[in-house]
């Protein structure tokens, strides 16, 4: 059984995913839609700490079971993210 996840966003992800192209902000949000699923690691040394990949981008995202929520906390290029 496949759960549903509420999915919020940090501002500065919002504002992030304005300034790029269409087809770009289609495939980052329809793989943030999908989550729990995905090309998904844990974060080394978080507990609660993810990352997705999309392509060339990461998502950086907490997730909290209890609640069924979905924190998405940074979105950028896989070469800035972990700086």
């Amino acid at each position: 059984m496949k759960m549903k996840y509420r999915i919020e966003y940090e501002k500065s992800c919002v504002k992030y995913l304005k300034k790029l192209d269409k087809n770009t902000q289609i495939r980052i949000i329809n793989a943030i839609n999908q989550l729990p699923f995905g090309d998904i690691k844990r974060l080394q040394g978080s507990t609660e700490d993810y990352r997705l990949r999309v392509g060339q981008y990461r998502v950086i995202f907490s997730r909290y079971e209890e609640e069924l929520l979905v924190k998405i906390i940074q979105i950028s290029p896989r070469g800035q993210i972990y700086k």
